[in-house]
């Protein structure tokens, strides 16, 4: 019988006990998709000089009070500033100087007419028909960070935008979180290699590349440790081998109550190896286990893939963001959306119901179609978008009943 049952919201707390993995230095180039150990503080300010947003010419903005179209202003124009360089000259009462985008302004200039409000009438008269104010399309020494700012949080996975900024401060080498190893075993006498045809009673190996996939998804690194049987000795020198090389192990199958059900039997024959939590009031993976040694989490997953998904998309993927560091989510990071329920869903109070559910869209909204199935099959995963939760105190929703889905991933038709 299971022990040590657990809600969802106590098996979410105890997994967040689990602390980050190590620290390591990362190339720039190296650093997309890694997650920030420490904080970035901007060394200097940013850009560093006044410099024009616009292909125009740089003035003074008070000799432009007044210009307009019927009455445009006049300008002499005393030279060109090229991209890259500091410009040799200095702006006086009705002087302009021809800038392009990007370019630093030159002493004297507090302002840039935009090209499109200004008439060359010959090499040195320039005619300006609009009027600017005083700093208007300029880009102030730091107004996109000044020195000492705080640019990107500690707990933030780099995106290609936070590159850019890591480059324009000169940073070349970053601390970040390692990538979180996750040792990943499948286990049963009927499960066979995908290269083989399978005789009655067996089937294809789907955990290890489902739950592998799952991982690179959270950009964690899957040690696939292979198949395994019905053997406590071969699941006992698995999980070891696991434990060895992995900050996090995976055991798929051997979880639920049965005489040929060894995975509990396993983990409680290893030395420190403590069992935190046996079931979990949810349906499907109530026969989920999670115990510790020392800080690595070994997880007992149930056999069948859909079950195995559901508990992954529910409890390991905050787990593995945990165990990354990361504490800022992108919203498409295991997010959701709002739709309206398309019928009525019965369910037993007492536990969590986690169904699978594909969206559609009608009318602007978002509607959620519950895929029913049994645990075994795959297909009720490749044809659903995500999972809707029913809360144990709930005998089931009704139809038109607004539901957050909880995505797996991109939206198919988005």
């Amino acid at each position: 019988m299971f022990f040590k049952v657990k809600t969802t919201e106590e098996v979410l707390e105890i997994l967040q006990q689990f602390p980050p993995v190590g620290e390591e230095k990362v190339s720039l180039p190296e650093s997309f998709g890694r997650v920030l150990s420490s904080d970035i503080v901007s060394g200097e300010d940013l850009p560093g000089f006044l410099r024009s947003s616009m292909d125009g010419y740089a003035i003074r903005a008070r000799d432009s009070f007044g210009a307009t179209e019927s009455l445009p202003a006049l300008f002499e124009v005393i030279g060109e500033v090229k991209m890259g360089e500091v410009p040799g000259f200095r702006v006086g009462q009705s002087q302009a100087v021809k800038i392009p985008t990007g370019a630093m302004l030159p002493d004297g200039a507090d302002s840039v007419v935009m090209v499109e409000y200004c008439h060359v009438l010959d090499e040195r008269t320039l005619e300006i028909s609009r009027a600017v104010f005083p700093q208007e399309n300029v880009i102030q020494p730091q107004d996109d960070y000044r020195k000492g700012q705080r640019v990107l949080p500690k707990g933030q996975r780099l995106r290609p935008q936070d590159l850019g900024v890591l480059a324009s401060l000169g940073i070349l080498e970053i601390s970040a979180f390692k990538k979180p190893r996750v040792a990943i075993i499948s286990t049963g006498d009927e499960v066979i290699t995908v290269d083989k045809k399978p005789q009655p009673g067996q089937v294809r190996d789907i955990n290890t590349y489902t739950l592998s996939a799952f991982c690179r998804q959270l950009w964690a690194e899957p040690v696939v440790l292979g198949l395994c049987g019905d053997s406590f000795e071969q699941v006992r020198s698995m999980l070891e081998r696991g434990l060895s090389l992995a900050d996090t192990v995976w055991i798929s199958g051997g979880s639920s109550v049965g005489t040929r059900d060894l995975t509990l039997k396993v983990f409680e024959s290893i030395q420190e190896l403590e069992v935190l939590v046996h079931g979990i009031s949810i349906s499907p993976g109530k026969p989920t286990i999670i115990a510790r040694k020392g800080s690595c989490a070994v997880i007992g997953l149930p056999g069948h893939a859909a079950s195995a998904m559901v508990v992954a998309e529910v409890f390991l993927r905050p787990f593995m963001q945990r165990l990354s560091g990361e504490l800022h989510t992108a919203p498409e990071a295991g997010g959701e959306v709002e739709a309206r329920l398309s019928r009525n869903v019965e369910s037993a109070s007492g536990r969590d119901d986690f169904i699978r559910v594909r969206l559609e869209k009608k009318d602007g909204d978002w509607i959620a179609v519950p895929i029913f199935g049994k645990s075994g099959l795959i297909s009720t995963l490749v044809d659903s978008d995500g999972l809707i939760r029913i809360d144990r105190n709930s005998e089931g929703l009704y139809e038109g009943d607004t539901v957050r889905v909880f995505l797996f991933g991109p939206m198919k038709g988005v």
